[in-house]
């Protein structure tokens, strides 16, 4: 038991150097612990032996990391696509076409995920809902929604996260391997150092595998469940938006009215001003001139 704690400290860099993508172990990397946030997929065990100073006599036997789990979940995994659609209808009855769509998502065994109907000042509705239905029940869905009224626009994608998905899988697998090894590693220490050492590495291991689990469930969601947006509005009133009203155009007529005066005032204002000055220039004028002495002409004779 008095080397237990150098055999801990061996166990961890055996980790180490297999996260590195080693495949030999040499004795100079007993000195530290893994500390690489790469995956470490194998696991490594004594079969028996001892120490002798600094030195293992025995064997170690390293689980070294097979493609097995990863490529039969590849197989037997298919593409992995996201589809989504945008689709804008006219409709007599916003309401009522958003409890239809509600209902026929139910049909296909989905569900309504949002709803945002509005109304204008003219009393015309608008609004948006959204539908989740599962990717089987895609084009059903979406024929469905079409029948519904007159189709004003519509778009469809498809995204392809195969190679996403299958690397995330790929992560997780060697990342749950990597957790084990660090686990196997705990139960065996006993001194505080390697404790927390290897408490360390697991929480690190621990959140990644987190991550990628989060990752993943949200990509299983996309892909089992494909989004529908529709857009809903009801026709135009004849006439306009608001229809025509004689009120409507009395009341422009006396705005017009009042808008003419309201410009003959402004006119008049500006005016005031420059008759007044030039009043007071002419009066001006006319007071120098009446002051001037008259000039008497004498007759010379002839």
């Amino acid at each position: 038991m008095k080397y237990h704690g150098l055999a801990l400290v061996l166990l961890l860099c055996i980790a180490a150097i297999m996260a590195a993508g080693c495949t030999g172990i040499s004795q100079s990397s007993r000195a530290n612990l893994a500390t690489d946030t790469a995956p470490l997929p194998a696991v490594a065990e004594k079969t028996g032996g001892s120490y002798s100073g600094d030195s293992w006599s025995g064997s170690v036997v390293t689980a070294a990391p097979t493609m097995s789990g990863i490529v039969t979940a590849q197989a037997a995994s298919d593409q992995k696509i996201i589809r989504t659609a945008s689709i804008a209808i006219e409709v007599s009855d916003v309401t009522a076409a958003a409890d239809a769509l509600k209902g026929l998502a139910a049909g296909k065994g989905g569900y309504l995920s949002s709803t945002n109907i509005q109304k204008t000042s003219a009393n015309r509705y608008y609004g948006t809902v959204v539908l989740r239905i599962p990717a089987a029940a895609f084009d059903d869905t979406l024929a469905g929604i079409k029948g519904i009224g007159t189709v004003k626009s519509v778009s469809a994608q498809s995204s392809d996260v195969t190679e996403e998905y299958t690397d995330l899988a790929a992560q997780k697998t060697s990342y749950q391997n990597q957790l084990a090894q660090y686990n196997a590693i705990m139960k065996k220490a006993e001194k505080v150092d390697d404790v927390i050492t290897v408490q360390k590495q697991i929480d690190r291991v621990q959140t990644e595998l987190d991550r990628l689990e989060g990752r993943l469930k949200y990509l299983n969601n996309r892909i089992d469940l494909s989004t529908i947006t529709v857009r809903l509005q009801e026709p135009e009133p004849v006439g306009g938006e608001s229809g025509h009203s004689f009120v409507a155009a009395i009341n422009e007529g006396i705005g017009g009215f009042l808008g003419m005066i309201d410009a003959l005032i402004i006119l008049i204002l500006t005016i005031i001003p420059l008759l007044v000055i030039g009043g007071a220039v002419y009066g001006i004028y006319r007071w120098r001139k009446g002051k001037k002495p008259a000039t008497r002409v004498s007759a010379e004779p002839k």
